[in-house]
Parts: C-alpha cells; sequence; structure tokens
C-alpha cells in the first residue's frame, strides 16, 4: 500500500510514504514459524525441568522457594528459546570508529549462543549499515578533530557536576547558542544524554490534569517520558489524522474523566522520522490540527535532525514549515552530529522553565566539553560558518544515496517501508527463521546489518533495517544491493507484488490516506 498527499494548500511537494502488505501465504507461514519454535521451545524447557538439557538461566535459590518469584519463567520464554538462538546477530563488539566501514572482533559460541568467547582475530573493513551515521561525522581525521583535541587538553574529559551547580561551562553557553541559531528559535538547551532528553523533560512540562496524545510508534524514551509525568495518555495511529482528530475532538468535548472539566493542557508527541518504519510525519496535517484545537506539538527530531530538508534542518525546512509552527523542537546529536547528547529549543520561556525544572538540569552530569566541540564543529560545518560547502554536500550526498538505495530495492522486488526522502530503510524478512539467516549471510560478504524482530516489531513484521550515510559511496551501495539481490533470491525475500521495471512510477497504486 502506499499512502500519499498530492500538491495542495497543506504540502509544497508530493508526500508519498510505502507499506505495501505481504502476501496472505508469508503472513500465515511466519505465524507456522512462530507456532513450531513456541512448540519446541515448551519441549526443551520441560527437558530442563526434569535435568535431561542443561539449565542455562537464571533460577531461583532453593533457600528462596517460598518468595515471590524474581525471575519470571513465563515472561522469559521467547528470550529463552527463541532469540536465544539468533542471538549471535546483535551486541557485536566493534574495535573502531564506526564509519562507512568498520572492524569487528570475531566471536564464537559453544553453546548455542549462551555464551560468547573471542577468537582474537578482527574482520575488517565490514561495509556499516547499522549506524545512524547519517552525515558521516563519526570520523577520525585529525584535521577534522582539530578543535575537539584541543578542547580536551584543555577542559579534560568530564564536569563532574550538574547544569544548576558548577557544570555549566563556556562551551555549553556557545554551543546552546548556536543551536538555536541553526534552528531559528529563541533560546535551546543542550542535554548530556539523548534518552534523558526525552524522559526527564516531559514529566517538567505535563502532569496530573494533562493529556497526551502520543503516536503508536513513538519512541520508548518517550514513552516513558510520558508514564512518569503521570498525565493521562492516549494512543493514536501511526501518523492517521483521522484517528488524532477524534481523540483531539473527544477531549475538547468531553474533558477529564469523571470531573468532565478541561484539561490543563494537551500535547501532540510525534517524532520526524520514525526509526523502525522509516516514515516522515505529517508534520502540516499535526500543525493544523493543533492550532484547530488549541493544542501543544512536542517534535522529537533525534532522527531527522540533520537528515531531511534542503541543510539539514528537519522536517520542519522539509516541509518549508517555520520552527515557530511546533511549541516544542527535541533532537538529538548522537545520530547526524557523531556525538551525544540531546536538545529542547523553542521560545526563551519554555527553555528558561526547563533550566529550573528540567531533572536532568538538577540531577544529571553535564555533557563532556570535547563533545561539545563535536557537536560544534558538526553543525558549523553544516551551516558553512567554517568557510566551505562541505556540510551543504554531505547533506545533497545523503539525499542521493536514500534515493537510489530505496530505488534499487524496489526493482529488486522487496518490500520496504517509509518515505522516499527518509535515510532509515526497513526492509522485511518476516518469518522469524530468516532474521538469523540472513544478518549471518550478510556479514560473510563483510557487510554489517541491523535484524530487528518481536517484541520490538509487531510479531509478522521481522524486518533488516538500513541506515544509508553520506559517507558511503556508490561502490559501497552497489556491493550491499547486489549481495541483498544475491540473498533475496536465496532466502527468497522478494515478497513485493508490483512487477520489477527501471521506471517504477508506472506501476504505482492510486493514492490513498491511512484508512481511520
Amino acid at each position: 500500500q502506499k499512502n500519499g498527499v498530492s500538491n495542495g494548500t497543506l504540502y509544497k511537494k508530493t508526500f508519498i510514504e510505502h507499506f505495501e502488505q505481504a502476501p496472505m501465504y508469508v503472513a500465515v507461514f511466519t505465524f507456522v514459524g512462530f507456532a513450531v519454535g513456541t512448540i519446541f521451545g515448551y519441549l526443551r524447557d520441560f527437558m530442563r525441568a526434569w535435568g535431561l538439557e542443561k539449565r542455562n538461566i537464571a533460577a531461583e535459590r532453593e533457600q528462596q522457594k517460598d518468595f515471590v518469584p524474581l525471575y519470571q519463567d513465563f515472561e522469559n520464554f521467547y528470550t529463552r528459546n527463541l532469540y536465544m538462538r539468533i542471538r549471535d546477530n546483535w551486541n557485536r563488539p566493534i574495535c573502531s570508529v564506526p564509519g562507512p566501514q568498520f572492524d569487528l572482533m570475531e566471536r564464537v559460541t559453544d553453546d548455542y549462543n549462551w555464551t560468547f568467547r573471542f577468537t582474537g582475530r578482527t574482520i575488517k573493513n565490514v561495509i556499516n549499515m547499522g549506524s545512524y551515521n547519517y552525515l558521516g561525522f563519526a570520523e577520525t581525521d585529525v584535521n577534522a578533530l582539530k578543535t575537539v583535541t584541543r578542547e580536551l587538553e584543555k577542559y579534560g574529559t568530564g564536569v563532574c557536576s550538574t547544569r544548576q551547580e558548577m557544570g555549566t561551562l563556556d562551551k555549553h553557553v556557545e554551543l546552546e547558542k548556536l543551536v538555536a541559531t541553526f534552528l531559528g528559535v529563541e533560546d535551546a538547551m543542550v542535554f548530556g544524554m539523548g534518552f534523558a532528553t526525552n524522559s526527564m523533560n516531559i514529566p517538567a512540562l505535563v502532569g496530573k490534569g494533562c493529556l497526551i496524545l502520543s503516536d503508536e510508534l513513538n519512541h520508548t524514551s518517550l514513552v516513558l517520558g510520558a508514564r512518569l509525568s503521570g498525565a493521562t495518555i492516549r494512543i493514536f495511529k501511526h501518523n492517521n489524522m483521522q484517528s488524532l482528530e477524534k481523540l483531539l475532538r473527544d477531549a475538547i468535548i468531553y474533558g477529564q474523566p469523571r470531573t468532565h472539566r478541561a484539561w490543563r493542557k494537551i500535547i501532540i508527541l510525534v517524532e520526524g522520522i520514525y526509526s523502525m518504519e522509516g516514515s516522515i510525519v505529517r508534520l502540516p496535517e499535526i500543525v493544523s490540527l493543533k492550532n484547530k484545537y488549541k493544542a501543544y506539538l512536542y517534535l522529537d527530531e533525534a532522527h531527522s535532525i540533520g537528515a531531511v530538508g534542503a541543510t539539514g534542518r528537519g522536517v520542519v525546512e522539509y516541509f518549508g514549515m517555520s520552527p515557530d509552527d511546533v511549541d516544542v523542537l527535541m533532537g538529538t546529536f548522537t545520530k547526524s552530529f557523531g556525538a551525544a547528547g540531546g536538545y529542547i529549543a523553542g521560545k526563551k520561556g519554555l527553555v528558561d522553565f526547563l533550566r529550573t525544572h528540567s531533572h536532568s538540569a538538577v540531577y544529571a552530569t553535564s555533557m563532556c566539553p570535547p563533545v561539545a566541540e563535536q557537536i560544534i564543529r558538526a553543525m558549523k560545518c553544516l551551516m558553512g560558518l567554517d568557510g566551505t560547502t562541505q556540510g551543504l554536500q554531505r547533506v545533497r550526498q545523503l539525499e542521493k544515496n536514500t534515493r537510489y538505495f530505496r530505488r534499487k530495492l524496489h526493482e529488486m522486488g522487496f518490500i520496504i517501508y517509509g518515505n522516499d526522502d527518509s535515510p532509515v530503510v526497513p526492509l522485511l524478512l518476516y518469518m522469524p527463521g530468516k532474521i538469523g539467516a540472513f544478518a549471518r549471510r550478510m556479514l560473510e560478504k563483510n557487510i554489517g546489518v541491523v535484524v530487528v524482530g518481536f517484541p520490538a516489531t509487531p510479531i509478522t513484521e521481522s524486518r533488516a533495517r538500513f541506515c544509508v550515510s553520506a559517507a558511503h559511496t556508490r561502490e559501497m551501495l552497489d556491493k550491499v544491493l547486489n549481495a541483498l539481490d544475491e540473498l533475496g533470491d536465496y532466502l527468497q525475500l522478494k515478497y513485493s507484488r508490483y512487477s520489477k521495471s527501471s521506471h517504477p512510477e508506472l506501476y504505482e497504486e492510486t493514492r490513498l490516506e491511512l484508512e481511520d
């Protein structure tokens, strides 16, 4: 299925996203695969209970047999019997910079993935298709890192204090001014951890008597922040404006449960690019709805800042909108900027409030100065303040690489999700047995990929997630595409029912809105 919006009053260009449904037989075989794995899982649990198979999992101590169970067996059933079979495809240790290529420490297992041992061998020059290094700023070039080295020698590695005590340095002030200028807003505040930027600041903005409307596919950091706030949470279907408007309308009409008093605040939580789906938020429509119903909008640009927009300024620029249309702009420095931490930006009153009330500002250690300098270096490059056009070239190269990679996968017959301009490219694998086979075969070809399955995705939608980078050369992408073409035939992964063509636009379905 393709969901599109043609040119109109809200969109300045056509907005198309791909969410093709797999053939029915794929869903059937996927459920059969999980069913067979579950049956054998219960059989192996039975054998472990009777001592017929070695028990490697954590178990209750005999002295505590009358206690409330600390380890819930059934809760760990999936991890124990299904995940463990393909565990070797995750947590692989990298021993180099996560650039377009990296080095891996080889490891093997003697007990079916319960434990690993290192062989001492390094797998060199593996093409990196999994890191969020969208603009290629995760690099070790000595000339590029001169300023970072200088700040490391001047300030050391840590701050050892919070922002409200003795942890605000001149580098933090410089960075915050630069972020505000880059985004075109009044003020900004930076934090040392991207995840905590969401989870620790949302509770400062909303509380009891407030209503949070959250996209069903929002990141865990947004979900945790919403839960910690104590506000009422209601979920709307992913990128579905009919579902969101119904919740907004009901919130205005009925108010709070039981008392029917008006909500103190209504805030909409969305992401710029959704990291598992590769889809881009329908920002113009959401802004229209939030203005219509007088709600606030919190936009998480973790994956979109730097990655989309003509000059890398995220989905606000991508849609040709004003930063003033969004009440709370959030983003991270862990992806496009090759660093760590996050920011909250917007009106000066908002940022001043967070400087006083944010849990991160009060309790968390400040961002270390060399990391702040790395962000400043990357952001100045994007803005052209380093006297070059290298930043703009990186943004344009990322766009070219993204469109090329997505187009080729479509032509090969794979089902991929998301927007044509999203550098996050999920390729659907579906069947659980193909997750491990896919990742292992790709590594044999010296290509590192990220594979994702249940519970991180719906049970029938296991996938490989590629992250395209501006640092990838055409030769690297072609090598990956050739490997995928060969592996797609070998594992029978080409599920798309659209005809293969060098002109895929000839075979587009009628554009449809997402169903309510």
